[in-house]
């Protein structure tokens, strides 16, 4: 993959090179055609040799007689140049602007002389021809230099064609190793970001730092930013997988008891040989253990929609001192309890948005937890204080090494191994609280009792 990487940026980079250099020979030969295209178009731009050889344009013959029109005169005088016109023996037959002094005659020799090298006044000459008669441009103190050269068409052809080349592989070649340089430096980042993602793909979740990220540096935090919570997502979904599973075979365990039980007293019942009171007892014990199992039912499934959060609350703005004070004055009208010391008091008016029937249910849990789990001297203690609700018990306390687990579905302490439940009471409560927005505290000593604390962020 790193390499592949690196090949594709470098194929990238030649292809630049050669676009480039391809437009560039292209604007420089449309530049160099343009240009002769152009050929007097501007006298500061034109050559010597250029306008000497359009100025025929501008003779005309008068009466045997060849001269220049006033177009033609214009155009000397802008090109800052004088004329002189020759028969075919060399003789000056008409000139313009020709200083004083200028040959009357030329020989053949004398032309190529001063076409060659400039006179000594530093005239520059350029030679044209019309018809018969030859006809001199001569330019003072001319800026162009006159370099006589011998060329083989064919031969600069190829010679042009060669440097080209060379150019184009020196150019190929130093775009190679500077892009394979480059290339290697931004690939090498981008190789780890890829196997990166593919471990994450394999959920393989740890975080690494990277030696040299560059311009990568937010990318590969980005990475371990996703990793981290990808780890923590995985690790939550284990733990629901575990608790799904527990959920599932202590469901299973605790209906598989009483479903024996119904199974055995129904096979009893068709026995003729029981007795009518026989036939009662056996008929209560298959109603409370259906009841039992319609309550581990109902509890399995608040549990569930209460950790999926489907629960839609019917909260009410409700004053608590009197919420609490009236479900402890219920529960001591129950005879169950009506014999259990459960002691209320108020030290403040508080006021929390709940649902009533679901909130009754996780404060009653917490109590009859407190009863049912301790000696039947056991007292209790409600309190509602400006902070919150203080459940308080003088019991039999839990271990130290149980309290983290008090809360955790079908968790049943060394104290109530005799105590039937679904096991889902505790930890429904917390559920119930915890979804209202506020929290559970549970502190407690071995022989001094238990105090659950429980508080709200509105």
């Amino acid at each position: 993959m790193k390499w592949k990487i690196t090949l594709r940026y470098l194929l990238s980079v030649l292809s630049i090179v050669l676009i480039v250099f391809v437009i560039n020979t292209g604007i420089l030969f449309g530049f160099l055609y343009y240009q002769a295209q152009q050929g007097g178009a501007d006298f500061d731009s034109i050559s010597g040799e250029d306008f000497t050889r359009s100025f025929q344009k501008y003779f005309k013959e008068v009466n045997d007689e060849i001269i220049v029109s006033s177009s033609g005169q214009e155009a000397l005088t802008q090109f800052g140049a004088w004329l002189q016109i020759l028969d075919k023996d060399g003789n000056v037959i008409n000139s313009y602007q020709a200083p004083e002094g200028a040959a009357n005659h030329y020989s053949p020799i004398e032309l190529i002389h001063k076409y060659k090298y400039m006179d000594d006044d530093w005239n520059t000459y350029f030679i044209g021809e019309f018809d018969d008669y030859s006809y001199l441009v001569v330019v003072p103190e001319s800026q162009e230099k006159r370099a006589v050269l011998m060329i083989h068409g064919e031969k600069v052809l190829i010679y042009i064609m060669k440097l080209l080349g060379a150019i184009f592989i020196v150019n190929l070649l130093i775009a190679a190793i500077v892009g394979f340089m480059f290339s290697t430096i931004l690939t090498k980042p981008i190789h780890s970001m890829v196997s990166r993602i593919h471990s994450l793909k394999e959920r393989v979740f740890e975080t690494e730092k990277p030696k040299r990220p560059g311009i990568y540096k937010h990318v590969f935090a980005n990475i371990n930013d996703v990793a981290e919570t990808l780890k923590a997502y995985e690790q939550e979904r284990q733990k629901i997988e575990i608790m799904r599973n527990e959920w599932i075979s202590n469901v299973s365990h605790d209906i598989k008891t009483p479903l024996s039980s119904i199974r055995g007293y129904a096979e009893l019942l068709r026995s003729e040989e029981i007795s009518d009171s026989e036939r009662l007892e056996y008929t209560e014990v298959i109603e409370r253990q259906s009841l039992y199992m319609g309550k581990l039912l109902d509890d399995f499934n608040l549990t569930m929609r209460l950790r999926n959060k489907e629960l839609d609350f019917q909260l009410k703005y409700t004053n608590m001192e009197h919420f609490v004070r009236e479900m402890v004055i219920d529960l001591l009208n129950d005879p169950q309890f009506s014999m259990k010391h459960i002691r209320y008091d108020s030290a403040a008016t508080l006021y929390w948005s709940i649902d009533q029937h679901l909130m009754k249910r996780a404060l009653l849990n917490f109590i009859y937890n407190a009863l049912l789990h301790n000696e039947d001297d056991i007292a209790v203690d409600v309190h509602v204080t400006d902070l919150g609700i203080i459940i308080t018990d003088n019991g039999k306390g839990i271990p130290k090494e149980e309290q983290e687990q008090i809360f955790e579905r079908y968790y049943r302490g060394t104290n109530t191994s005799n105590i039937q439940g679904t096991g889902l009471g505790m930890a429904i409560s917390r559920d119930i609280i915890e979804a209202h927005g506020g929290t559970v505290r549970l502190t407690s000593e071995k022989n001094r009792g238990t105090t659950i604390e429980i508080k709200m962020k509105n």
